[in-house]
């Protein structure tokens, strides 16, 4: 997956929009207002998603290019690193996970919003 495709993908989703709220090389996709994913647009190095806890450490003993998320809540957060062959249908799964993860923490009427987009 590339920059674009991954873009391209996250903006797929319901209520999804994008911002560079930290710098102008960190892209930041968000649901309502909460992010869900971001990435380095420059060199696409890494994409940062959330992630259930457990789920989480077990998808970093699982694959060498998961770790903990970077300047992130380790806990929460995962680090997919983009320089090995990392199957697109991983990735797609893991930004699923992570969009699904935030909304289902939204208050009702912006989970029932979402709905109706």
């Amino acid at each position: 997956m590339d920059i674009a495709s991954c873009r391209d993908y996250c903006l797929s989703m319901p209520g999804a929009t994008e911002g560079f709220p930290f710098d102008e090389d960190t892209l930041v996709f968000y649901v309502m207002g909460k992010m869900f994913c971001l990435t380095d647009v420059d060199t696409f190095g890494m994409i940062n998603v959330k992630c259930d806890p457990e789920k989480a450490i077990e998808l970093r003993e699982m694959y060498e290019y998961v770790v903990p998320g970077y300047h992130m809540n380790k806990k929460h957060w995962n680090s997919i690193i983009m320089k090995y062959p990392v199957p697109d249908h991983l990735l797609k799964e893991w930004i699923s996970d992570s969009y699904r993860l935030v909304v289902a923490k939204l208050p009702k009427k912006d989970r029932e919003a979402i709905r109706r987009m």
